[in-house]
């Protein structure tokens, strides 16, 4: 039992390494594939060939995270026959034929288009290279559409029936499956996520180059759109937060009680517990700093609501509380870290000073990684949250996993920490070497060359518009 046990633990954490690093990689280029549509866009629409070496400057660091994502997305396939055979076999005719649609839609598209996009550009006309970075853009959306319902599947599963032989199969509808009750939310505060993920990025970029050279076309660029970003994006984003949490607190209450740290039931109102210490021992949160009633005034609308607490749920039903507890705060708290930076540029801006406040650029340089702590923080708050079930209520993991021994899932664990490390550590630092690297203005066509398609150059009023 105890070796059973460590199989499954090491089976989790081996999942949780990879689909960690996985992530980072989607919550990027998500949004970096809509920002170069913009770029390319507003480049053709404009002539200023500042969008032009913006454009060229972060192709090369899409065409890497991309790569990455891809690289480190397979290996999470092969994990579900290896680790996790028996969930594989019970819900594979649920989840797998909405992963499949994730390939033959997304996959395909971003495949058939990104050839175009990284090296057509001296190859096929505008129109046609800006429809390859708008399919490719289309394409990140449509994978992130696919995967979040999958996973709010097994957040909220619906729309299934039992079969004789223990199969989760389809009942008369995939849109109930597919528009399960989570996924509407789950996808917005995503994708949301992902917005402001590259838009902290390119802003610490921005900054960085705006404290070595104030003057510098592109970085002053990129800063003032990634600042424009943050401003609507991350107040949008804690609404839609708010949203999903009450969607949650309906769906998955435990995990709520996890969030709020509310080991006890309060009948007359449930306080806010800002920070304090899980003791799960004593089911109480040590030195909390708390805001009375707060929290049903967040969850219920209403100071006096009753929230049910952990005292509710069966022992073996609790999710982990300190993992999940602080998890959330880290989310939250860099949400609004997002929102106080977004104010802070409007306040540069106003009294005009967005380009040469090199406090505000030295904390936007410090925020760069913020997103993607948050899109990390906000995962686990979602997959431990839901333990101990891979399929919320009614599949739990220890159930799920494949009759491996612990030394081999180590030994799998340890080869994965190892590869990952180095292969995905040379990446991310060449990227940085790339985000080192300022703009350079003199890329007014992208390549310095006219553009062709079947020999028509593109309109010297776009070539020349490049150079103002």
């Amino acid at each position: 039992m105890i070796e059973q046990e460590w199989a499954i633990l090491l089976a989790r954490v081996q999942f949780a390494f990879t689909v960690s690093f996985h992530f980072i990689f989607p919550a990027f280029t998500i949004g970096l594939a809509s920002y170069l549509a913009v770029l390319e866009g507003l480049w053709l629409k404009t002539g200023k060939g500042v969008y032009a070496n913006l454009f060229r400057y972060w192709l090369k660091i899409f065409a890497i995270v991309f790569a990455m994502g891809v690289v480190s997305g397979i290996v999470m396939s092969y994990q579900f026959g290896t680790n996790w055979s028996v969930f594989s076999d019970k819900a594979g005719p649920v989840i797998g034929p909405l992963m499949a649609y994730e390939v033959l839609t997304a996959f395909f598209l971003e495949a058939g288009f990104l050839g175009v996009m990284l090296f057509g550009i001296n190859k096929v006309g505008r129109k046609l290279h800006f429809t390859a970075t708008l399919a490719v853009a289309v394409g990140t959306f449509i994978s992130a559409f696919w995967i979040l319902s999958v996973n709010s599947w097994m957040q909220t599963p619906v729309g299934y029936e039992i079969a004789a032989n223990g199969q989760f199969m389809p009942g008369d509808s995939w849109w109930t499956i597919i528009f399960n009750p989570s996924f509407p939310y789950r996808l917005v505060h995503t994708l949301l996520a992902a917005y402001l993920t590259t838009a902290f990025i390119v802003g610490a970029v921005g900054a960085w180059h705006l404290l070595k050279d104030r003057q510098n076309a592109g970085a002053r660029k990129m800063f003032s759109m990634a600042m424009w970003m943050a401003t609507i994006v991350a107040p949008l984003q804690i609404i839609a937060g708010d949203f999903h949490g009450l969607n949650t607190l309906e769906h998955q209450p435990a995990k709520v009680m996890a969030m709020e740290g509310h080991y006890d039931s309060h009948p007359n109102g449930a306080p806010l517990i800002l920070f304090g210490i899980p003791n799960s021992a004593e089911r109480r949160i040590d030195y909390a700093i708390e805001i009375p009633k707060a929290s049903s005034l967040i969850l219920k609308h209403d100071l006096d609501a009753p929230l049910a607490g952990l005292d509710t749920i069966p022992d073996a039903d609790e999710p982990p509380v300190g993992i999940v507890f602080w998890s959330f705060r880290i989310m939250v708290g860099i949400g609004f870290l997002m929102l106080g930076t977004g104010l802070w540029s409007l306040i540069a801006r106003w009294r005009r000073r967005l380009y040469d406040w090199p406090l505000l650029h030295k904390f936007a340089v410090m925020m760069g990684p913020s997103g993607l702590i948050a899109v990390l923080s906000g995962w686990v708050v979602t997959e431990v949250g839901r333990q101990p079930f891979t399929i919320y209520g009614v599949m739990r993991t220890v159930d799920s996993a494949s009759p491996l021994d612990a030394p081999a899932i180590a030994a799998s664990l340890l080869a994965f920490v190892l590869v990952y490390f180095a292969v995905f550590g040379m990446g991310i630092w060449y990227l940085l070497r790339l985000m080192k690297k300022p703009p350079e203005a003199h890329e007014t066509t992208l390549d310095g060359t006219p553009i062709r398609s079947a020999g028509i150059t593109l309109a010297p009023a776009i070539l020349e518009g490049g150079t103002k």
